[in-house]
């Protein structure tokens, strides 16, 4: 495919995508790029603009959640995001994002929407369910909760903490064994992992309501049954951050009046997906800078 064509194509696929949530009902949100206080995750580094300590937003959950909590109801954004220190096949520190939250929603049926947005793309595909727990026991061949750090260092020959190790294996031995032919729902994370999503009880553990899917080894998107505790939810920033300092980064101003938005902010689900990727995936391409306009 030429340069122009992939341009012509790209922008064939971005009215697809529109046409998906304006069909179901969700409004398009215009968010700003620039933010004060960033998502904080210890894996995600923002690009900050200048002395005020502006950020280029790494995704517009914060301002979307704001909305929802003003009674906006189902909305979507589909643009640009930015994140330091990204690139590869995989990752630019510009891409696009297709994000959007659903009120109401249960959490399998927002893994079904996610699904059927995805097949838009890449055709019909079978989708398989599977738990953090049973990834690790099937293809790392470990118990995640119960292998000793011991074992765990020297399966990643280092000498990192557990969460680290795990993170590795999950990524460099897990994820490329996903989604072979079909879409892959990784779901049933340990609470550490639950980031901003809810937690509950099942089958005698604690386990967070969020999923990622994969296709072709690839993690598409990240979702979550939407945590609205601010109490919780501050425990874990402060936390993200602790870790951010002990690996020397720079840490993250709390967002106080996305947490004071809590409050009001109705029950839903929602999910973040790399647009470029899929598209990548679509085009049979081995990077996504083939699919990003005068990459």
């Amino acid at each position: 495919m030429s340069h122009a064509s992939a341009i012509k194509h790209r922008s064939e696929m971005l009215r697809l995508a529109r046409d998906f949530f304006t069909k179901r009902g969700l409004i398009e949100t215009d968010v700003g790029a620039l933010v004060k206080c960033p998502p904080n995750d210890s894996n995600i580094d923002c690009i900050a603009t200048d002395q005020d300590q502006n950020y280029l937003h790494t995704s517009p959950e914060y301002a979307m959640k704001r909305l929802l909590s003003i009674g906006v109801g189902d909305c979507y954004f589909l643009g640009h995001v930015y994140r330091k220190n990204e690139q590869g096949h995989l990752h630019s520190p510009e891409f696009t994002m297709a994000e959007w939250y659903r009120v109401g929603f249960s959490f399998e049926k927002m893994i079904e929407e996610t699904c059927d947005f995805i097949s838009l793309f890449l055709g019909d595909l079978p989708v398989e369910v599977i738990s953090y727990r049973k990834a690790f026991s099937d293809f790392a061949g470990i118990n995640y909760s119960t292998t000793s750090l011991h074992e765990l260092q020297k399966m990643t020959q280092s000498t990192w903490d557990r969460q680290t190790c795990l993170t590795y294996l999950l990524s460099h031995v897990i994820e490329p064994k996903l989604g072979k032919s079909r879409l892959t729902v990784l779901t049933d994370y340990p609470p550490d992992e639950a980031a901003l999503a809810c937690t509950k009880q099942k089958d005698g553990e604690l386990v967070a309501e969020r999923f990622e899917i994969y296709h072709e080894g690839v993690e598409l998107c990240n979702g979550y049954h939407e945590l609205n505790d601010a109490i919780e939810l501050r425990r874990r920033f402060e936390k993200k951050n602790e870790e951010r300092q002990k690996e020397n980064k720079e840490p993250y101003p709390i967002d106080e009046p996305f947490l004071a938005s809590l409050k009001t902010l109705p029950d839903c689900c929602g999910v973040a997906l790399g647009f470029d990727r899929v598209l990548m995936l679509k085009q049979k391409s081995k990077s996504i800078q083939d699919v990003l306009p005068l990459a």
